[in-house]
């Protein structure tokens, strides 16, 4: 198991568009793991590799859901993989989503997304997917797809909000860096 530094923002990476994988090599199986390991152990639902510092179109998502409706339900675990994904089709019917992210901590919004949407990839075998997604599902996709071309959830905000999101961010990164001085 090898965790990975998520970076936050401002960090001007964020912003960066992300490189398609050329091939699935050993290096690049060894990034799915560790981003794996990395976002259960944050915790968190998706990572995209970029969050992760490498500017790669890569992305992982569990959205480990309990099999049953019971309150002490253990999540069960389907990790999913997606190799250079495209969104090839999104619904005119519309969801909000209260999101967050892992580069921009405790910070959450309610951010309107096509409900459904269709998208290709290649799978952790180099095998071309297609698929369709609604709920959870497809807003943890579209955001972590996002990430890939430099777009952070936040930019769905107006401004003035965005600007207070980022504002917060700062700020609480000073007072953490601050109390790890004393």
């Amino acid at each position: 198991m090898s965790l990975m530094p998520i970076i936050e923002i401002p960090d001007p990476l964020l912003r960066a568009q992300s490189a398609p994988v050329e091939s699935i090599t050993d290096d690049i199986s060894k990034l799915i793991e560790d981003m794996f390991d990395t976002m259960y152990d944050a915790p968190g639902i998706g990572l995209a590799a970029i969050q992760v510092a490498v500017p790669r179109r890569l992305l992982v998502i569990d959205l480990q859901e309990p099999e049953s409706e019971e309150e002490d339900a253990e999540p069960v675990r389907r990790p999913h993989v997606f190799i250079n994904p495209e969104i090839v089709h999104r619904s005119d019917a519309r969801k909000i989503y209260n999101e967050g992210c892992l580069s921009i901590p405790d910070q959450y919004a309610e951010i309107e997304r096509p409900d459904i949407v269709s998208a290709t990839w290649i799978d952790e075998k180099g095998q071309k997917q297609e698929g369709e997604f609604g709920g959870l599902m497809s807003v943890c996709l579209q955001h972590e797809v996002d990430h890939l071309n430099g777009v952070l959830f936040i930019d769905h905000l107006s401004r003035l909000k965005r600007d207070m999101v980022v504002k917060k961010v700062i700020k609480a990164r000073k007072e953490r860096e601050k109390a790890a001085i004393l």
